[in-house]
């Protein structure tokens, strides 16, 4: 017995050394693979645009590159685009570029599940609060658009709405109002209605029960200003989308307010 525990002693002792030795050799093997400070990727001219990821076509970055130095000669805030799929420079672009607190640096990266991600100097955060920028990267980075209008799209268009903010002195969300968005807020502003006319529906001999409408206003007020109204005119400037969303309201409340009219049978005649 002594015999048998003292062999399993020594094979659990070997299989734990042994599991650590490989754990040992895999870091180490992928190490230089990870490296976080890779200069040597760089081009040894410096350039707005290092697109190790092959995502821009050239006439592309000749327009991109003209576009970010005339941001950065009008404002002072400098523009970089970073591109990169199995390899990356890591931190070695601080240097290359000057990074700083009036830079912002975009990173387009196909191995994550968000094309974007962004370094932001702290200067921009005056303009641009944290909310913009996860926005920026959430509208632009995501699978959907990537897929539907490609990763040089991407690119191109969160620089753009980022180029506009810089020049308008600020934006506090990102210009512009997708249809998905403006769908959804169309669904809060009709529900906000809907609930608004369950609430005014005739009581206590009211044709219009305007003190149970004011009670529950807290509730259709948030669906119908906050989330109906408010993404429409903080984004755009077109007066369709919030004409629109008038409407579902408005329809929302009539039908929800004509129910108990609409279900009421007709009485038969003796």
């Amino acid at each position: 017995m002594q015999h048998s525990a003292s062999s399993f002693s020594l094979r659990t002792l070997v299989s734990r050394v042994l599991a650590v030795s490989l754990a040992a050799i895999a870091w180490f093997s992928a190490a230089p693979a990870q490296a976080f400070d890779n200069p040597e990727l760089l081009p040894e001219v410096e350039t707005e645009i290092v697109d190790l990821a092959n995502i821009l076509t050239s006439s592309q970055e000749d327009f991109l590159t003209e576009r970010l130095e005339q941001v950065e000669e009008e404002t002072g805030f400098k523009l970089r685009v970073l591109t990169q799929f199995d390899r990356t420079p890591g931190r070695a672009v601080i240097n290359y570029w000057g990074l700083d607190d009036k830079s912002v640096l975009l990173v387009a990266d196909q191995r994550g599940g968000n094309l974007l991600a962004f370094s932001v100097g702290d200067e921009l955060y005056e303009l641009m609060p944290r909310t913009f920028w996860i926005e920026l990267q959430t509208r632009f980075g995501n699978q959907f658009f990537v897929r539907d209008n490609g990763e040089d799209q991407s690119i191109l268009q969160a620089l753009k709405s980022v180029e506009g903010c810089i020049r308008d002195g600020g934006c506090s969300v990102v210009p512009g109002l997708p249809r998905e968005q403006w769908i959804l807020t169309l669904i809060t502003s009709a529900l906000g209605g809907v609930i608004c006319g369950f609430a005014a529906q005739p009581r206590d001999g009211q044709t219009f029960a305007w003190q149970w409408a004011l009670i529950f206003s807290p509730l259709w007020g948030i669906l119908f200003f906050a989330f109906g109204i408010g993404p429409v005119v903080t984004r755009t400037s077109e007066a369709l989308p919030l004409v629109r969303n008038i409407l579902g309201f408005a329809l929302g409340l009539i039908v929800a307010y004509l129910t108990p009219f609409l279900n009421q049978s007709p009485t038969s005649e003796t």
